[in-house]
């Protein structure tokens, strides 16, 4: 089989790289259920020897893909990754594709349809921890792989990491060990979402992260409520009434510092929204503006944590101290010192009652944005755009992949392009997690025609 003149990669190759797709889908369907019955957990209290059987069965893959240099690895304490290697011809660019194989834990059984690590399909989705996040995009490149076999016109470097899910704390020292080899003209990053089942989507824009820990203290130690409430109030109910005040009376975040992005282009039907989110009838949403902007483009502050007393064991007393996890997204263009910086003078100048308020900082990632009309974002629109027969959107995602930073500037001159395996009813992360098995084999095609593409454009 020939491959295509660079320049002339038209609608016949496109059918010929779709057959190509379908009849190489069965297998690699069979692949991704096999790999999904590894509960490959990268959370230290699961079982890590998951997680190396993980790596190899990924690595096999690989292998079996025609890559030529297959090794897995780690640096320091960390995950066991894979990198493979294959070069391309002569004065050829090298595209590094990554992802990750490391899942979250499955959460309560009970709330799953099908048991988490037993691949399941219903109506044309296959259900199970990682089917979506992220072995499907393990899977995104490995198909690829195939189906270019032989007709490869550019070098590969496929990277899948280990420990993504527990927040890639290897990472920088993982890039750093082996700079050379992963190097790369483009870069693939297979672990987002597209806009629709039958529509794709190219993530342009990310949010970035920081995390905080505030801790309100009122009393030296619990005192009897009966006697003493009333004149003092418990420190649970001062800290709500802390966290009351990073939102407006709309629910827009009402932090000092914390920076806004532009509007975007298009807009998440409310209907569907509420759909996708499962918010409970009579829930208004919060903010105002456009939804996709309240999602990517603007901050936003949740409470993901909260220690006090449970009901269980609450004993009849004031408590002296009380605890909240907040977990800030940061619009594109914000720098994550600064927004920590906001947010803590805001709890501080904002401690009610006069209780003492303590923040300690957590995690921090940056925001991504990408160029809209890089040569690599015009080869990508392209080639999804063939594969589903409709232009992609351009979409931000509310979420953060704080690594896309650390790769931008290990290798400040490489384009990213972040792509997608999931839509809007992956519930990754959540119970009855699935990947749509058509959108899946799209994903495939996709970036096939990606990588020819990028060798056609140099």
């Amino acid at each position: 089989m020939t491959t295509a003149a660079p320049g002339n990669t038209g609608d016949a190759r496109t059918d010929e790289l779709r057959a190509r797709t379908a009849a190489a889908f069965g297998s690699l369907r069979s692949d991704l259920e096999r790999l999904v019955r590894i509960p490959s957990v990268s959370n230290s209290e699961f079982d890590q020897a998951h997680v190396a059987a993980s790596a190899e069965a990924v690595a096999d893959l690989l292998r079996g893909a025609g890559m030529d240099d297959v090794r897995v690895t780690s640096v320091g304490a960390g995950r066991p990754a894979v990198i493979a290697r294959r070069p391309g011809p002569p004065g050829a660019p090298t595209v590094l594709l990554y992802a990750h194989h490391d899942v979250q834990p499955p959460g309560d059984e009970e709330h799953w349809h099908s048991a988490p690590f037993e691949p399941t399909e219903r109506d044309g989705r296959l259900y199970g921890r990682g089917a979506a996040d992220d072995k499907a995009g393990v899977i995104a490149h490995v198909g690829a792989l195939r189906v270019l076999a032989d007709d490869l016109p550019v070098g590969v470097t496929v990277f899948v990491e280990g420990e993504e899910e527990i927040g890639s704390p290897t990472f920088v020292e993982f890039l750093h060990a082996h700079r050379d080899e992963l190097a790369a003209d483009v870069i693939v990053v297979a672990d987002s979402t597209n806009w629709a089942v039958g529509t794709p989507a190219l993530t342009t824009s990310l949010r970035g992260l920081v995390d905080c820990e505030v801790e309100v203290a009122v009393l030296d130690h619990a005192v009897h409520s009966g006697m003493f409430g009333g004149a003092v109030l418990d420190a649970p109910t001062l800290l709500s009434r802390l966290i009351a005040t990073l939102h407006d009376e709309a629910g827009d975040v009402a932090v000092v510092g914390l920076v806004r992005a532009p509007d975007p282009s298009v807009d998440y039907d409310e209907a569907a929204f509420r759909a996708d989110a499962g918010v409970l009838e009579g829930v208004r949403l919060a903010g105002t503006g456009p939804l996709t902007a309240r999602l990517w483009t603007r901050p936003a502050i949740s409470v993901i944590g909260f220690d006090a007393p449970r009901v269980a064991t609450a004993s009849n007393t004031l408590t002296p101290r009380a605890t909240a996890k907040l977990s800030v997204r940061l619009a594109p263009g914000q720098d994550p010192a600064a927004a920590m910086d906001a947010v803590r003078e805001h709890l501080l100048a904002h401690a009610p009652l006069g209780a003492q308020v303590t923040v300690r900082d957590g995690e921090a990632g940056k925001a991504f944005q990408a160029p809209l009309d890089s040569a690599a974002m015009q080869a990508a629109r392209w080639a999804f755009g063939q594969s589903w027969g409709t232009e992609p959107v351009d979409i931000g995602v509310g979420g953060s992949i704080p690594f896309i930073a650390d790769l931008l500037e290990v290798y400040p001159s490489a384009s990213i392009l972040v792509t997608g395996v999931e839509d809007p009813d992956s519930r990754a992360h959540g119970a009855d997690e699935s990947v749509h098995l058509g959108e899946l084999e799209k994903v495939v095609l996709a970036e096939a025609l990606l990588l020819e593409r990028l060798a056609a454009r140099g």
